[in-house]
C-alpha cells in the first residue's frame, strides 16, 4: 500500500484483491464538499436565476465581501459548478448543468 492506494481483500472467495484510488476519493469529496455549503448553495441559485451574472451583481445582491464572494466561486469553479466567459472587462457566471446532472447521478448512484 502507498499513500494513494488502499487495498482490500474481497469478502467473497476467489474475487482479485480490490484496490481504492485513495487520491480520487478525496478529489470527489472535494467536488461534494464544493456544493455542500450554505452560500455555495446561495449563489449557484442566484446564478442559475439570472442566467449569468458579475461578481459585482452576486455580492451586492448577497450583500457579501467581494473577496468572499470571490473566494466561493472560485470554489464552485475548481469543481466545475459555474462557467465563465469574460466579456471586456467583465466575466460572467453560469451554471454548468452538465457538471449538475453529472453530480446529481453520482450522488443517486451513493444512495440506492
Amino acid at each position: 500500500m502507498n499513500n494513494y492506494t488502499l487495498t482490500l481483500n474481497p469478502a467473497a472467495e476467489g474475487n482479485a484483491p480490490l484496490t481504492v484510488d485513495l487520491l480520487n476519493v478525496k478529489k470527489a469529496a472535494l467536488i461534494l464538499r464544493a456544493l455542500n455549503h450554505k452560500l455555495r448553495q446561495q449563489m449557484i441559485k442566484l446564478i442559475d436565476e439570472q442566467g449569468r451574472i458579475t461578481v459585482t451583481d452576486i455580492y451586492v445582491k448577497l450583500r457579501l465581501e467581494q473577496s468572499v464572494a470571490s473566494q466561493h466561486l472560485a470554489v464552485l469553479r475548481k469543481a466545475g459548478f459555474v462557467n465563465t466567459i469574460r466579456e471586456g472587462k467583465f466575466i460572467y457566471y453560469s451554471v454548468n448543468a452538465d457538471r449538475m446532472i453529472e453530480l446529481n447521478k453520482f450522488v443517486e448512484s451513493l444512495l440506492n
